[in-house]
């Protein structure tokens, strides 16, 4: 969807709170870079403060070196999770606890959702400029389910 957006055109800027938000690995991070600087946009983290391009829309290069070393660091810390996962659900499978994960078909299709007759209903009245929460109260939604359908509504721009 982001490179999609960064094809259009309609993104001059990406701001990111984190390295590890751009990719599951290394290779994902710096992919995902070298595409953004061939399209002159630049990356700015905020945690880090790192920018990858300069005023001028050249690389920085000091940014490049920090981006390598905390994407490498970001990797080990992504494994060591997914290592520490898999000892905690063995450990819990001899114990006699079952492990089930997240249950099939739990995560629903964004189409879907906002198909629904009271999300549509949402997103009218969103669309009208009414607020979350003002949604929220005349429809009887949760206001995270509204903010929800704001945020699927905003993606599809």
């Amino acid at each position: 969807e982001i490179q999609r957006l960064l094809d259009l055109g309609i993104v001059s800027k990406i701001h990111c709170w984190q390295i590890d938000r751009c990719g599951r690995d290394l290779r994902d991070i710096i992919n995902f870079l070298h595409y953004t600087t061939a399209k002159k946009i630049p990356v700015h983290f905020i945690s880090q403060g790192l920018t990858t391009l300069n005023e001028n829309g050249e690389e920085n290069p000091v940014a490049k070196m920090m981006i390598s070393i905390l994407g490498v660091v970001a990797e080990m810390e992504r494994k060591l999770i997914l290592e520490r996962q898999k000892e905690g659900i063995a450990i819990a499978k001899l114990k006699g606890n079952v492990y089930f994960g997240r249950k099939p078909n739990t995560k629903e299709d964004p189409l879907r959702f906002l198909s629904k007759p009271r999300n549509k209903k949402a997103m009218e009245l969103l669309k009208k400029g009414y607020k979350a929460r003002e949604v929220s109260k005349i429809i009887g939604l949760s206001p995270n389910t509204v903010t929800k359908i704001k945020k699927l509504i905003n993606v599809k721009v």
